[in-house]
């Protein structure tokens, strides 16, 4: 059927060439005093048909050919890339047909006739490439962007509340599990987002022969599944990707960058690339911080030392809430519960540490 219908739009063609150059041509041979009829338009159409049917012996089967392998192309082609891909070309032949209207006027038969053609092929293949290689930017700008619009909370008791900005999730903050919690409490509003990219980390960790990692990876995923079903907060997966990219964390950023998201994490190095890229960051150990239990210098704490620290005669212990206590001159009293006096605080997003002194040797001294 497709080789049928290719005859026919080269007999049409041949049809379409023969009434407009086959007369003139034949004129030109000067081939001799020929009958008005055999020299006429309408029987340069039969000729033109004739030849160029002929010709489909020969060509029809390389274009069906060509055809055939174009439709598996965009068959198998995912539909955002064909689409988009379609729109850039549609818009770049728009703009060339708009610069060919003033060029056609030009008297010079270079500039009214090749000219324009050029253009058109270019622009086109421009605007192809451009919707192709840019689906993802374009993706998110008219589909996840929109989101936000949608999900904008009204004013409420005369203040604004920009609580629908997208909330993009890390590898790490989801092994940590705290941001389950969290979600639990309600005190993080809007959408989460979850990369698939990051999926794909976390799946990689899940699979991972170390034990260690395989547990963190297992996690990671057990808590994603909690948040996505018992939780009453909405989940987004971003399908898209970032193919120039190929670290996790600056894809995360750049989405981050395209989408106007903050990016959730408890990663200190992720973090510091967020503040120099100017994207919105909530770090879960900021939080955590700014909940703990307040500890000022000079007051007392009951502890136990645990184990040896990393300078010389130093003691390690931690509070319940998994803060770590340095206390200068320990080492003697490891495994024993012992009164502190907290010297320094120091509270940074990787976590917070502190300083402390035995009572006991305050008191000697």
């Amino acid at each position: 059927m497709l080789k049928r219908i290719v005859q026919l739009f080269f007999v049409l063609v041949g049809g379409t060439l023969g009434f407009i150059f086959i007369p003139d041509l034949l004129r030109l041979l000067n081939i001799g005093e020929l009958p008005a009829w055999i020299v006429s338009s309408y029987a340069g159409v039969v000729y033109g048909a004739i030849i160029f049917y002929l010709a489909t012996f020969w060509l029809a089967d390389y274009i069906v050919g060509l055809m055939k392998l174009l439709e598996e192309s965009i068959v198998k082609a995912p539909v955002t890339d064909v689409l988009f891909g379609t729109l850039g070309l549609v818009f770049g032949l728009i703009v060339a047909f708009l610069i060919g209207i003033p060029l056609n006027t030009i008297p010079i038969p270079v500039v009214s006739s090749v000219l324009p053609i050029f253009i058109t092929f270019f622009l086109g293949y421009f605007g192809f490439q451009i919707g192709f290689k840019k689906r993802d930017e374009l993706i998110n700008l008219f589909s996840i962007t929109n989101k936000l619009g949608k999900d904008k909370k009204k004013e409420s008791d005369g203040l604004t509340r920009d609580s629908t900005i997208l909330k993009l999730l890390d590898t790490s903050v989801i092994i940590d599990g705290r941001i389950a919690d969290i979600c639990k409490t309600g005190f993080l509003e809007g959408t989460l987002v979850i990369p698939g990219f990051v999926l794909e980390e976390l799946q990689h960790i899940a699979d991972s022969s170390d034990v260690l990692k395989r547990n963190r990876g297992r996690r990671g995923l057990d808590i994603l599944n909690k948040i996505q079903k018992e939780l009453p907060v909405k989940v987004e997966i971003y399908e898209g990707d970032f193919e120039e990219i190929q670290e996790v964390d600056s894809k995360l950023v750049k989405l981050a960058k395209v989408v106007g998201g903050a990016v959730v994490t408890n990663d200190f190095n992720l973090n510091k690339v967020c503040e120099l890229q100017g994207v919105a960051v909530l770090n879960i150990n900021d939080l955590a911080n700014a909940v703990k239990p307040v500890v000022l210098p000079g007051e007392e704490l009951n502890i136990q030392v645990i184990k040896d620290g990393k300078e010389h005669n130093q003691g390690v212990a931690y509070l319940d809430d998994g803060t770590m206590i340095v206390v200068e001159g320990g080492r003697d009293y490891i495994g024993k519960h012992i009164d502190v006096i907290v010297t320094s605080v120091l509270q940074t997003s990787a976590g917070r540490m502190i300083f402390a002194k035995p009572k006991l040797l305050e008191k000697a001294l």
